[in-house]
């Protein structure tokens, strides 16, 4: 492996894309990550990430947030207009665990955020969970509520017949609670059905709660204080 430029490793279907610009951390994610199978790519900076990203199309983003020339923030943002990877798995890897950097991590289209120093176990675990139900076809049929129709077969929604582009996360968290609407769901039954056991905050899901909210409608999605969302159907 060598910093600045591209590393293919093996030759498995599953990739990851690893992007640091500390070079111990690179060899020591990519060797973990191959022992799972996967095929690893790595950058050391924003553009040659964003660059390979749109090349390859790895299932899942590690991203550093503090990287030489743009920040990892502004490389989920970019990565995030391309329509090729909208359904890309994206994991913040950063030293900054304040609140504000998780957040703006989120709002930026991350689907998960991990304060550094990393337990390689964890992540190994997190990261072949997320290739398990990446890999699992979404059983939803076309299901349309309040404007909005969502097809999971083609990864399509639609709000008053407008098409809409979102992350996968939000878009597994409205599928999710647009399969029974106005039933209120559970925080924990939230947390296990779209982000399955990853280590995650509750923050996590009023995050991704509101930039529905911000896309589609503050009423949409009513938050009953103390259990958990319901969708208004």
């Amino acid at each position: 492996m060598f910093q600045g430029t591209f590393v293919e490793k093996s030759l498995v279907e599953q990739s990851v894309l690893v992007v640091d610009d500390e070079n111990d951390i690179l060899r020591l994610l990519e060797y973990n990550l191959e022992q799972e199978g996967l095929k690893v790519y790595t950058a050391s900076n924003g553009m040659d990430a964003i660059n390979l990203a749109n090349k390859v199309k790895p299932q899942v983003i590690l991203l550093d947030v503090m990287l030489p020339d743009i920040d990892g923030v502004e490389v989920c943002e970019r990565i995030r207009k391309q329509l090729q990877l909208m359904d890309t798995y994206i994991i913040f890897l950063s030293a900054r665990g304040e609140d504000y950097s998780q957040v703006a991590g989120y709002r930026a289209g991350g689907d998960d955020y991990i304060v550094k120093p990393v337990r390689i176990k964890v992540l190994r675990h997190k990261i072949r969970v997320v290739m398990d139900r990446l890999s699992d076809s979404m059983q939803l049929s076309s299901t349309t509520s309040s404007g909005i129709q969502l097809d999971a077969d083609r990864y399509s929604i639609r709000k008053n017949g407008e098409e809409c582009i979102i992350p996968k996360k939000e878009f597994e968290l409205l599928s999710y609670l647009m399969s029974s609407p106005d039933k209120v769901f559970r925080r924990d039954e939230i947390l296990s059905n779209v982000w399955g056991h990853a280590h995650i905050s509750d923050r996590t899901i009023d995050v991704h709660v509101r930039k529905l909210r911000e896309r589609f409608g503050s009423n949409i999605i009513r938050t009953v204080k103390g259990v958990g969302y319901r969708f208004m159907g």
